[in-house]
């Protein structure tokens, strides 16, 4: 499947490419929180993501410029890879590497592959779709335990339940709904 390339976002790329201020601002206003954290989750600094951001909009400066680049996927998608390969550069040069972040084989090649980082986007979009549907607790549930890291024990007291196995089989509950309602999703849209 190929994700269609929001119009708003080919026509900042013709502004970037014309040096237009506007472009560069809306691009770092949507985008930079979105690195900030990329970079200070995986052992950066303030300066570090700012680095990293300007180094990734000359990245996105010269393509835009170069009159050839063909964006197939959101401008978030394409920012947040070359980011993340810039920063993986960078902690290996550094030699702060660590193994949660590895390699460079997981990030998507900027040139290539970027119609499977579409697919990737879309499959997001479905599951998110899917969280929607789930409903009560068990969206708040499944949230505080993969999104807010929180502790078995914490979420049983938070939610009520009797004790963190109580907690811990209801979550699985959640998760099989949640399957369920993703490969529906998926199968209804053919990604």
């Amino acid at each position: 499947m190929r994700v269609k390339t929001d119009p708003t976002e080919i026509a900042l790329l013709k502004e970037l490419a014309r040096n237009d201020q506007h472009a560069v601002k809306t691009i770092y206003k949507q985008h930079y929180k979105m690195v900030q954290a990329l970079v200070i989750n995986n052992n950066g600094t303030q300066d570090d993501a700012q680095d990293i951001f300007q180094e990734a909009m000359i990245v996105l400066y010269e393509k835009a410029k170069s009159g050839t680049f063909e964006l197939n996927c959101q401008l978030k998608t394409y920012i947040y890879s070359v980011c993340r390969r810039l920063w993986l550069k960078r902690l290996q040069q550094q030699q702060k590497f660590f193994p949660e972040l590895n390699g460079l084989a997981e990030t998507v090649p900027v040139e290539e592959d970027v119609d499977a980082h579409g697919q990737l986007n879309a499959e997001l979009h479905l599951m998110e779709k899917a969280m929607q549907h789930l409903g009560e607790p068990c969206r708040s549930l499944l949230e505080a335990f993969y999104l807010q890291k929180r502790k078995m024990t914490d979420i049983a007291s938070h939610f009520g339940y009797t004790n963190a196995d109580n907690a811990k089989n209801q979550k699985y509950k959640c998760l099989a709904r949640l399957k369920k309602l993703f490969f529906a999703e998926y199968k209804n849209n053919n990604v």
